[in-house]
């Protein structure tokens, strides 16, 4: 699946995300009612998205017109992070945290979390 995760446009993220706060398996009609409510989008378009993500192998159709996702939001948010790392930081995900950093957007209380967070895994 990780080849296919790079490929996943936002248009599609819309539908997982909508899955993923499921937490198991949806009708069609509780979907269709998220991403209009959330997005507008017409009932052709939320199945267009479904047949996308399917033949990625993103989701699946547990039974009629009941849907689950197959990737783990966890893994796709990791995947994603490497991807965007490797992309714009030449895979240093320190520079990445620099410029974090440097921004701003990273408080005192984050970066104090951070670094308690790589002490436990140097022991």
């Amino acid at each position: 699946m990780e080849k296919e995760e790079s490929k996943i446009q936002d248009s599609e993220l819309a539908v997982l995300q909508v899955l993923w706060a499921a937490g198991g398996t949806l009708p069609l009609a509780e979907i269709r009612h998220a991403l209009s409510e959330r997005c507008g989008w017409e009932d052709s378009t939320v199945k267009t998205l479904l047949r996308r993500l399917m033949a990625k192998g993103a989701v699946a159709l547990e039974s009629r017109g009941v849907y689950r996702a197959l990737t783990a939001q966890e893994n796709y948010n990791r995947h994603t992070a490497r991807h965007f790392v490797e992309k714009l930081f030449s895979g240093n995900a320190k520079e990445l945290v620099a410029a974090l950093v440097e921004d701003g957007a990273l408080s005192a209380a984050d970066l104090a979390e951070l670094s308690a967070m790589f002490r436990v895994e140097e022991e």
